[in-house]
């Protein structure tokens, strides 16, 4: 059996649904069992054969973290460490969802999994912690960290750019960050691969292939979006600079994710950026 954490969520929910057309017994939950309570955590396991244990639960506001940072962090940190503590009590294996925000952004290379990480907000922060603690509390952990993810379930990236260039003249976008958008159903879709998978435990990167700008992200899902009747009228879309877009905490600059050790230990062919965002963009023209 797989216990899934945060299936209402972005991730969790893609996943559930694919786990539901497969012979793997999944049971779903999200806030109605507390993860940042053990004995919530340990009453719900009771008595259940669960073997695998995904945790998509996290907070994800990174602008608002940076003011409410001891939710961010009992939820990142200290959730996720008691997810593993009681996996390992039941003898499960865990698959923990993390993100390229642990590193500062400041590279010109795809980042590996074994390089230096240098946080630059409380939401990366509180996830570093949050896989320190997992690796920590169980050793059959896997992390896979991911970037830039959007999916049908939930606000995103995507889902934004269409409203506004629907009801906007003109946006500008950030022509500066550079990274790898992720479709989430991809995601789940590798995430399933590791469920039991007999691989060396420990960190993994998984993004679609590419490194694009989010200026040339917008750009595609505009002219995608036309073609596909999602957006309604005509905008510019317009490159600016990260100092031109008001946020309360500076992003990385960089935040390609090198996923070699992925692709060699799991034998994946990963989509590219623009394949996947097209196939999405057709799924929600249905």
């Amino acid at each position: 059996m797989i216990w899934l954490i945060g299936c209402n969520g972005m991730l969790g929910a893609e996943l559930f649904a694919l786990l539901g057309k497969t012979k793997i017994h999944c049971v779903g939950t999200d806030m109605e069992v507390d993860i940042t309570d053990p004995s919530a955590l340990g009453g719900f396991a009771d008595g259940k054969p669960i073997e695998w244990v995904v945790n998509c639960a996290a907070y994800t506001a990174v602008d608002q973290a940076e003011d409410d940072a001891e939710n961010c962090r009992r939820l990142n940190a200290l959730g996720a460490a008691n997810i593993a503590a009681c996996a390992k009590t039941i003898g499960a294996g865990v698959v923990h969802i993390s993100t390229d925000y642990v590193f500062d952004g400041n590279g010109t290379a795809p980042y590996r999994e074994d390089e230096a990480t240098n946080p630059i907000g409380i939401y990366g922060r509180t996830k570093l912690e949050g896989e320190l603690a997992v690796t920590g509390n169980n050793p059959r952990s896997y992390i896979i960290r991911t970037a830039w993810l959007y999916g049908l379930y939930g606000k995103n990236f995507v889902s934004t750019m269409l409203k506004l260039m629907s009801e906007r003249d003109e946006i500008k976008v950030v022509d500066d960050q550079w990274g790898s958008p992720t479709w989430a159903f991809d995601l789940a879709n590798v995430i399933i691969k590791f469920i039991g998978a007999e691989k060396p435990y420990g960190i993994y990167h998984y993004a679609n292939e590419g490194n694009i700008t989010w200026f040339d992200f917008a750009r595609e899902i505009y002219r995608l979006g036309k073609e596909l009747g999602l957006v309604r009228g005509d905008c510019n879309v317009v490159p600016c600079s990260s100092l031109e877009y008001p946020a309360r905490v500076r992003r990385p600059a960089f935040s390609v994710l090198d996923k070699t050790k992925i692709k060699s230990a799991f034998g994946i062919a990963i989509p590219g950026w623009d394949k996947s965002l097209k196939e999405y963009l057709e799924t929600c023209a249905l």
